[in-house]
């Protein structure tokens, strides 16, 4: 029948992930904070773990590397999320992407005259098609990092950026102006997967679906 391979995104996720995926029965024999191995057994002999970077998550399971995995909608929302199925919203990772800009800016600022903005992201994909639909021209500077930066030495005049609490702006002087999209994890599932083990993975998401709604 072969195994179930859960692509899992280093860091919160991952962290946030592990009691979820206890409660439906998969957990871990090593501790994944502990372990260097970035595949992953369970007590359940049928299902493996494996760790990778975010960007990475929708990509394992589109090719089918992986047959389910977990990864906040931002990280969906800049890869197409082409050969996925997005079945379950698991609500956690809450957070926003949101353009911000310096507060000195905003305070004379109209986000309906934009015409044409330099913005800097991580999220080149998701900026421009946001921004062409609303029929504002950018020039997107990708950043991996530091996204508060790009205003305060001139490199940008906005930020597309993902938002928590907001500490980070307020520290560097800067505000939301414009709402793109809400972001928590979701679950992923390779099409081809879901159609050739239906049944093991269709009894996995309901699992989860149950924990979730609890």
């Amino acid at each position: 029948m072969g195994c179930i391979h859960i692509a899992l995104a280093k860091g919160r996720i991952l962290r946030d992930m592990l009691p979820l995926l206890a409660t439906a029965g998969i957990v871990p024999r090593e501790d994944p904070a502990t372990s260097r191995k970035l595949v992953l057994d369970t007590g359940d002999e049928s299902m493996r773990l494996v760790v990778v970077r975010a960007a990475d998550v929708p990509t394992y399971v589109q090719f089918g590397a992986a047959d389910l995995g977990v990864v906040g909608k931002d990280v969906l929302m800049e890869h197409g999320g082409e050969g996925l199925a997005e079945p379950l919203d698991l609500g956690l990772a809450r957070c926003r992407m949101m353009v911000a800009e310096p507060r000195q800016l905003a305070q004379q600022d109209d986000p309906s005259s934009w015409r044409r903005l330099r913005i800097a992201t991580k999220y080149p994909n998701v900026t421009r098609r946001h921004f062409a639909a609303k029929g504002v021209q950018t020039e997107i500077i990708k950043l991996y990092g530091s996204m508060e930066l790009a205003p305060l030495v001139g490199l940008a005049d906005r930020i597309v950026d993902l938002v928590d609490t907001g500490g980070t702006l307020r520290a560097n002087d800067l505000v939301e102006v414009e709402h793109i999209a809400d972001i928590s994890a979701r679950l992923v599932v390779n099409c081809a997967a879901l159609h050739m083990k239906s049944s093991r993975l269709h009894a996995i998401i309901a699992q989860l679906e149950q924990v979730v709604e609890k």
